[in-house]
């Protein structure tokens, strides 16, 4: 028999929100990471993508939390510095990390901050003199405030750190340990990784205090793919691949789309060609300020985009549930960014597919690719937007094109004249007309 969350023992506050907002069973990892987080052991969460990581180091956090609305408020002796320090490699990760802990505190007055680039400092630092008890963080900006003595980390009781394996890509390991050494009464660390690179490993060993590696991966299936998510790969021709991609976009059932590019520039382009076809096409990535990213993620959470063209660095950590394709437009470099690109479908319990257009050049890629992750997809099958198989394997109708025709508009409903105004002649109407003219002349 499964546990519920109202098994584990929490705050009623905590209970309370959780119910409120739909939370009623865990999920594995948040099984087995809760019970030794709630009881202060340090943990290496080790599990697939999007099987709720964030719930479970966030729910052990709040806990511990002393809030100004808890008893406990008035013996504390440092009010409005920081408890609770999460790090995390993306700004977008930033943000959602954020809301989901946000979802969860106001009934006890938690105030949570999240800090990261592309924003100005001001605001963030009236906000930490204001006083929070939690921190969401980018390492950078994180980093920048501890400098300027504005974000103080001597009271920071607990750390976690998110998707270690991306901070490691993006070169953040330094940082990462200059945060752990700037919080010397640090009495529980959480690390969680989709995988464990040997210097994710060396870093947990130098600042963990005996961790629990808890990992929900099955043996077979050592690259983390989402065994729910139908896979297609083919190989593609670099001048029809928008033409193709265009088609699929057209496929029964296909809602919320990603299409993920390996360049800044394939993916503005590929979000504009997009547009100019008619399809609510949206993009992210480095080259974009930081408002411009977070309105085009908003939109697409929103329904006002349903496709959202993005870099691998920039889609990190947009979490959102009822994505059903995600499209590799560019094949991706290594079978890790593999998994992280098709694990944005399948969330949540949901079934997803994914599409690898490979090119020419990247046949050897791709192999690579599918003997690591031991996927059995093989050669790719060549295709063009015009192949009969690629209507067949996605589901697109037969006669779509590349381009979406415009809806005409629906004409107005026509209003009824009452008996009075109908009985009157149009001419009428010239003589008032004429007067009116007069006068404003005069």
């Amino acid at each position: 028999m499964s546990i519920t969350f109202a098994d584990l023992p929490l705050r009623p506050e905590t209970q309370a929100a959780l119910a409120e907002h739909g939370f009623i069973s865990p999920f594995p990892i948040q099984e087995m990471v809760l019970p030794i987080a709630l009881g202060d052991g340090d943990v290496i969460g080790q599990a697939k993508t999007g099987t709720g990581k964030t719930l479970a180091f966030g729910i052990p956090l709040i806990e511990r939390v002393i809030a100004p609305l808890d008893s406990e408020w008035a013996d504390l002796t440092a009010k409005g510095l920081p408890q609770v320090l999460v790090v995390v490699p993306t700004r977008e990760l930033c943000v959602q990390v954020t809301k989901d802990i946000d979802e969860l505190t106001g009934n006890r007055g938690i105030r949570t901050l999240a800090v990261y680039g592309g924003r100005a400092f001001e605001p963030q630092i009236e906000a930490l003199n204001s006083g929070v008890e939690i921190v969401v963080g980018t390492p950078g900006r994180l980093l920048d405030l501890y400098r300027q003595g504005q974000l103080k980390l001597k009271e920071v009781s607990r750390v976690v750190l998110d998707e270690a394996d991306e901070m490691l890509d993006l070169g953040f390991l330094p940082d990462v340990e200059k945060i752990f050494t700037s919080t010397p009464n640090r009495a529980q660390t959480m690390l969680f990784s989709a995988t464990m690179p040997g210097d994710i490993i060396a870093l947990a060993r130098r600042f963990m205090n005996q961790p629990i590696h808890i990992r929900t991966q099955d043996n077979e299936d050592e690259g983390a793919v989402v065994s729910r998510i139908k896979q297609h790969v083919i190989r593609a021709h670099a001048l029809d691949k928008i033409e193709m991609l265009a088609r699929i976009l057209q496929a029964d059932g296909r809602g919320p789309t990603i299409v993920f590019c390996r360049t800044k520039r394939t993916c503005q382009k590929t979000s504009d060609d997009l547009a100019e076809r008619g399809f609510r096409a949206a993009s992210i990535h480095g080259d974009l300020g930081q408002g411009a990213r977070e309105k085009a993620l908003n939109d697409f959470k929103a329904g006002k985009s349903d496709v959202l063209v993005a870099t691998d660095v920039a889609a990190r950590g947009i979490d959102i549930d009822g994505i059903t394709h995600v499209i590799n437009y560019q094949c991706p470099e290594d079978e890790k960014t593999y998994v992280h690109r098709i694990g944005r479908t399948a969330r949540a319990g949901a079934d997803g597919i994914s599409v690898t257009f490979v090119d020419w050049d990247d046949l050897a890629r791709w192999k690579m690719i599918d003997t690591a992750l031991v996927l059995g997809l093989g050669e790719p099958e060549e295709t063009y937007s015009s192949s009969e198989h690629l209507y067949q394997m996605l589901n697109i109708p037969a006669g779509s094109n590349g381009r979406i025709t415009k809806q005409k508009p629906v004409p107005k409903t026509e209003k009824v004249a009452s008996p009075e105004r109908a009985a009157k002649p149009a001419a009428e109407k010239t003589p008032r007309n004429r007067t009116r003219t007069k006068k404003f002349s005069a």
